[in-house]
């Protein structure tokens, strides 16, 4: 048997790596963080006119109806271009939460403005996957939120924000929703943004009742975005990394056939083999509902956190003393993915977690 990706999911890749190439350069990538824009609109129409904004949502609602390996595939070519466009919540999360656990009028209320990129959210999951942090939680009375909400993403651009509290229940809340205050957290990389997100009584429609296996879901597509970023964001810096040791001369002759260069490369060609096979697996499970799809995703992640740390160390070392310059923007790659290493869990704690599932109860 052969597992590989389908034409059209080749097609589908294609068609987005050639207009990232056009919209999002590294000039632009570089605009974006230096003049700290708030939200990059040219960007997000090139994803709503590939219709990425309606990726996951049924055809019914306005959307493509395609799967959650399908969106692996758009995070991977997203983290290649390290693009500054909210994906994770507006793309994924939010459409998900309302396909599973919205009543009829709700998804026909929000589904079809998601597909078409009109309707932007930012989600609120970090106290269920990371961990709660000291003064973290959020907990729902008479259908009024009270608490706080660390390391929510996707707030740029964001109309509406999906919190799950401490009983696993969802609920949407409006930005401008009376007693919700929005503090930003300034993060290494600012190609994404996260905020603080502080309750005061603010008013929320609830999706459904408490739902921990929805909420486990939702985290496990989420960790698997964040491994297929880190994918395409790592297999970038490696390319970068061996198109400049083929180029630069020392003593002569090109760096690359230096012992010690040709080591550093291919350490890195080699912790990134297993990598894709991971996330498409992780993919193909989630989307075929099979048992072991939260174990896959914790190990895709873990595993990509791990191989991306050591890809974005030894891909600037080759680069030497420019590496850590603006010169090249190496530096942005590497930040996104010291970003998504500890996003949603460290490798360590996703490892606990994964032991966790394998213990005979």
């Amino acid at each position: 048997m052969e597992f590989c990706l389908t034409s059209t999911q080749k097609e589908l890749q294609d068609s987005i790596n050639r207009a990232l190439t056009k919209v999002c350069p590294l000039e632009r990538v570089r605009r974006h963080v230096n003049d700290r824009e708030p939200f990059p609109s040219d960007v997000w129409q090139v994803l709503v006119d590939l219709g990425i904004t309606g990726l996951i949502i049924p055809e019914s609602y306005g959307g493509l109806g395609m799967g959650v390996l399908d969106a692996a595939l758009v995070a991977e070519s997203l983290g290649q271009f390290v693009v500054p466009s909210p994906f994770l919540s507006s793309v994924i999360l939010a459409p998900l939460a309302i396909m599973h656990a919205g009543n009829s009028d709700q998804k026909n209320q929000w589904l079809p403005s998601m597909a078409t990129g009109q309707l932007r959210m930012g989600i609120a999951l970090s106290e269920f996957t990371a961990g709660r942090r000291s003064g973290s939680g959020v907990n729902c009375r008479d259908n009024r939120l009270f608490g706080r909400s660390l390391f929510v993403m996707d707030e740029a651009g964001a109309q509406h924000f999906i919190v799950v509290d401490d009983e696993a229940r969802l609920h949407w809340v409006d930005r401008c929703a009376p007693g919700l205050l929005v503090t930003e957290l300034p993060t290494i990389d600012r190609t994404r943004s996260s905020v603080r997100l502080d309750f005061d009584g603010v008013t929320c429609v609830g999706l459904g009742q408490s739902n921990p296996k929805l909420v486990q879901y939702l985290a496990d597509v989420a960790r698997l975005m964040l491994a297929a970023d880190m994918l395409g964001a790592s297999s970038k810096m490696l390319d970068e990394a061996v198109s400049f040791a083929k180029l630069r001369q020392q003593f002569g002759r090109p760096i690359g056939t230096f012992q010690a260069v040709k080591h550093l490369c291919a350490e890195m060609a080699a912790e990134l083999e297993p990598a894709r096979s991971l996330v498409w697996y992780s993919g193909y499970a989630l989307d075929e509902k099979l048992p072991d799809a939260t174990l896959a995703c914790l190990h895709a992640k873990s595993y990509l956190a791990e191989a991306s740390r050591l890809i974005s160390r030894s891909a600037t070392e080759v680069h030497g003393g420019m590496g850590i310059t603006d010169v090249l923007g190496l530096h942005y790659w590497f930040k996104r993915n010291a970003w998504s290493y500890q996003a949603l869990g460290s490798p360590e704690r996703l490892r606990e977690m994964a032991a966790e599932l394998q213990t005979p109860s």
